[in-house]
């Protein structure tokens, strides 16, 4: 089994900085556990690392995949799972950095997230009639089998198609995550999920959003729709894309949706804590404070490694 640190946490929390120390000190590479900062083009709102930061240390499945092309969490874990082999056949440390909870659930276990046989005509008719939405498709999931739609990513369109037709064809009740989940045969995790206190969080999360808009985030969404985006691409549902696309179309400036924005992130990251706590029991959580790096906590990211695998060891 493979050794891998998984850096968690929810958005803003500062991930970023304390995985590439920890890649820098431990001869590490960071596999990006992010649905956004996947996409190429998409550099500001995705609040990608930069330049600078991924010349520090070597960086996956960041700035790798087209927006135009089809991507799910399936073929996520196909990459990360090949980069994470990669890495540790060079006698690497490979470490997860990222707050998309399906993506980090794809490597912690060994699931199955391509998608079974099933009638293609009618998975076509399904999708038609839901206007090739996601949500919408998702939303007709969640009024079938609330906790099924809770353990489905709307993203994930094979598998939200599936289980409708499962249901609608006579399963009165799907798996749910639990009782599909089970520990992976490949990789060995040491999971550690960064935390602050709510407000300090919620202050970090709005100071980010004026930031990207500082860096040019309205700039950033105008040159992807003229590049054909729209806010039907799965890519542009992202927060901080699709709140500006939608003010441009009611005619708003693009500043407009920075409110919504900060709030919409602030729901994201309670729903990222949340989902942490309920699906990794053995998560280490370490608290952050301030804005400044801080060398005790990172002593304590330290400790919590060492002790991990010398225990595997």
């Amino acid at each position: 089994m493979t050794d891998t640190v998984f850096i968690c946490g929810p958005t803003a929390v500062g991930k970023t900085e304390y995985a590439i120390r920890l890649a820098q000190e431990m001869n590490g590479e960071i596999v990006s556990a992010d649905s956004m900062q996947i996409y190429k083009y998409m550099d500001i709102g995705s609040a990608k690392p930069t330049e600078e930061e991924r010349a520090m240390a070597r960086h996956w499945l960041v700035d790798e995949i087209d927006p135009r092309t089809p991507f799910n969490v399936f073929e996520y874990q196909r990459l990360a799972r090949g980069y994470i082999k990669d890495i540790a056949s060079r006698g690497k440390l490979p470490i997860v950095s990222g707050g998309t909870g399906l993506y980090i659930s794809s490597l912690v276990y060994d699931m199955d997230f391509s998608a079974p046989e099933g009638d293609d005509s009618w998975r076509q008719k399904a999708w038609d009639e839901a206007g090739h939405s996601p949500e919408r498709l998702w939303k007709r999931l969640y009024s079938l089998d609330k906790a099924a739609a809770g353990e489905i990513h709307q993203n994930n369109v094979k598998r939200v198609l599936r289980a409708i037709e499962r249901l609608e064809k006579g399963e009165e009740k799907l798996a749910s995550f639990d009782e599909m989940r089970k520990p992976s045969e490949d990789i060995s995790p040491v999971l550690i999920s960064l935390d602050r206190d709510r407000a300090e969080l919620y202050s970090r999360i709005d100071l980010r959003v004026d930031k990207l808009y500082e860096a040019g985030l309205a700039e950033e969404v105008h040159r992807l729709m003229d590049m054909g985006f729209t806010e039907a691409d799965v890519a542009m549902k992202g927060i901080g894309y699709k709140e500006i696309i939608h003010a441009l179309s009611l005619g708003l400036p693009a500043e407009s949706a920075a409110e919504e924005i900060k709030r919409n992130s602030r729901r994201y990251a309670k729903r990222q804590l949340t989902w942490l706590r309920h699906q990794y029991p053995d998560m280490e959580w370490v608290s952050l404070k301030g804005f400044s790096f801080n060398e005790e906590a990172y002593k304590t990211i330290l400790d919590i490694i060492h002790r991990s695998l010398n225990q595997e060891n």
